[in-house]
């Protein structure tokens, strides 16, 4: 047995950290203080730092821009989509594969404006737009997004760059670009390529960095699903600028219009002046009673009566869920027939067979 107190003299070898090895290096890294050495990473001249400072200042001075008052109401109108495109570049089917992408199910048949919620606070009104410089001239002075489709196989045509130039006339809307037919080209490397010189051209016509999508081929006639989940993606986030010419005169794009004059009338004179009456949303700044408007083809008139009714596509009132519930994903059309059996009182303006009064043109007001 120890005498009393030994232990308290005894006197151990001291623990020597390992210098080197696996433990030592992983804690020398987990000490390490994080940063760079400012004086390491700087200019070598004055002219480089010159250039440097007047480079980030440019950048910092574009992204800077003019803050306009946002006139829209509180429940806005749905954003006008144009798919815009010469003769046989697929704008039906590309409207087609739209429409049902967001239905879930499949249609007849299609003619004139359509619209749909796409989200809690967004309707879509998609309008396919004819290979006609009126109905361009039209289009573009309404129209938020235009999708302008673009034949891979044959090119940039004359009709894409006059529409680009009306745009720039009337006010330039957002422009994202559909490159289709691109399953009509041989081999990778052409078609790599065909996207490389056509997207440069696209960034030419509108802005470096402009979106240009790709449409490779079909599947049973149908564009396929994950090309088309894209530009639905940005469909749903792109962000609009105000045009003031806009905000300040109200416009509308009809998609349906009603015969109300007398029937006697008619019955006497079959080619009296009719009295019609045309719905559609209000753009832009408020549609007062005896309004000059002007109806493309027809001329200058004077509104009688301006009056508001029920909404035919309103937006989801609870907005708790996540994700849309299919059935508030219902459209509004005059000559959409779907496969489906849906309710009447769903549908609003569905149900009517109204095809000798479809009305594929716009109304803006002066």
């Amino acid at each position: 047995m120890a005498p009393p107190g030994a232990f308290e003299s005894q006197k151990n070898k001291e623990h020597r950290t390992h210098k080197t090895g696996g433990k030592a290096t992983k804690i020398k890294e987990k000490n390490k203080v994080k940063g760079n050495n400012a004086k390491a990473f700087t200019f070598k001249s004055a002219v480089a730092a010159g250039k440097a400072i007047r480079r980030a200042a440019d950048i910092n001075e574009r992204k800077k821009h003019i803050l306009y008052m946002d006139r829209k109401p509180v429940v806005p109108p749905p954003v006008i989509v144009a798919i815009v495109g010469p003769s046989k570049v697929g704008k039906t089917t590309l409207l087609r594969g739209l429409v049902k992408y967001y239905l879930k199910s499949g249609f007849e048949e299609l003619k004139g404006p359509v619209t749909i919620v796409t989200g809690k606070k967004r309707r879509v009104q998609f309008i396919e737009v004819k290979n006609d410089i009126n109905h361009m001239i039209d289009v573009a002075k309404i129209a938020d997004l235009v999708l302008l489709m673009v034949d891979a196989s044959y090119g940039f045509e004359m009709e894409t760059f006059e529409f680009l130039n009306i745009c720039q006339v009337h006010g330039m809307p957002r422009v994202l670009g559909v490159l289709n037919h691109l399953d009509c080209l041989k081999g990778m490397s052409k078609v790599n390529k065909t996207k490389k010189i056509m997207k440069h051209r696209f960034w030419t016509e509108i802005y470096q960095g402009a979106k240009l999508f790709y449409l490779t081929g079909m599947v049973h006639n149908e564009y396929k699903k994950n090309e088309l989940h894209n530009l639905v993606r940005f469909i749903s986030v792109t962000k609009f600028r105000p045009i003031i010419w806009r905000d300040a005169h109200p416009y509308v794009l009809c998609d349906r219009y009603e015969d109300i004059t007398d029937a006697e009338v008619l019955r006497e004179h079959p080619k009296a002046d009719r009295t019609i009456c045309l719905y559609g949303w209000v753009h832009g700044a408020h549609l007062k009673n005896h309004s000059a408007v002007h109806i493309p083809g027809v001329g200058d008139l004077r509104v009688k009566d301006v009056s508001s009714i029920p909404d035919p596509c309103p937006l989801p009132e609870q907005l708790k869920r996540r994700a849309l519930n299919q059935q508030v994903r219902l459209p509004c059309s005059i000559s959409l027939k779907i496969k489906k059996i849906l309710k009447e009182k769903s549908l609003h303006f569905m149900g009517h067979n109204l095809k000798s009064l479809l009305l594929n043109f716009l109304i803006p007001i002066l």
